[in-house]
């Protein structure tokens, strides 16, 4: 009962946590209103595996490492500002192609696994993620945690994480939403664009600052 309580506190924390607007909730979105339900599934099954892998690197104890070596984090957490600067740069710079939404059944101009593989990039490009799943772990984890609750912390994770973002691919992949965006597709794709390439370069700034220190 005790594991229970403290792994619904965790899933309780870490699903607040994914639903706060980020450069997650902006590809998926997109990636769902410009081609099918599928693809934005596919890339909420990214999501997914990116949150179980941050899980399993702050169970390992990888992330006290990071944490220990702020050098390492920092070079880790500009590399992925540069990721998203350079996914916000393709995004506006493909605002201006002519699109044809895909069929509901994923034919499209966007492969399937591509669409996963974007979605686990662009979550583990921000590897503060993990230093927020570590400390959740810290404050309600006991100090000898059984092992059935390490084991299921990753599956959980990967669960909340999809789950979430698959109800925004079922949101944005409606014909309504895809209707709109085909309407809008140039400004659409400009403002996700720049919300990426901001948040990249948000999080490249925090990390010179921090060098400077």
């Amino acid at each position: 009962m005790a594991s229970f309580s403290i792994l619904l506190g965790i899933m309780i924390a870490i699903g607040i946590g994914a639903m706060s607007p980020g450069p997650s909730f902006v590809l998926v979105s997109r990636i769902s209103v410009s081609n099918s339900r599928l693809h934005g599934l596919a890339a909420s099954i990214g999501m997914g595996l990116g949150g179980a892998f941050f899980a399993v690197l702050a169970l390992a104890g990888l992330v006290a490492l990071l944490q220990q070596v702020e050098w390492l984090y920092l070079v880790l957490k500009c590399a992925g500002g540069l990721y998203l600067v350079y996914l916000g740069i393709a995004i506006w710079r493909g605002a201006r192609q002519p699109i044809s939404v895909a069929s509901p059944d994923g034919r499209g101009t966007l492969a399937v696994s591509r669409a996963l593989l974007l979605g686990l990039a662009t979550q583990v490009s921000n590897p503060k993620t993990a230093v927020v799943y570590a400390s959740i772990f810290a404050a309600l984890m006991p100090q000898d945690p059984p092992l059935a609750l390490m084991l299921a912390l990753p599956c959980v994770i990967f669960f909340i994480e999809a789950g979430w973002y698959a109800i925004v691919a079922l949101a944005f992949s409606a014909p309504r939403s895809q209707r709109a965006y085909l309407g809008g597709k140039v400004w659409v794709d400009r403002l996700a664009g720049a919300v990426i390439g901001a948040l990249g370069l948000r999080l490249i700034g925090e990390s010179l600052a921090a060098l400077r220190r």
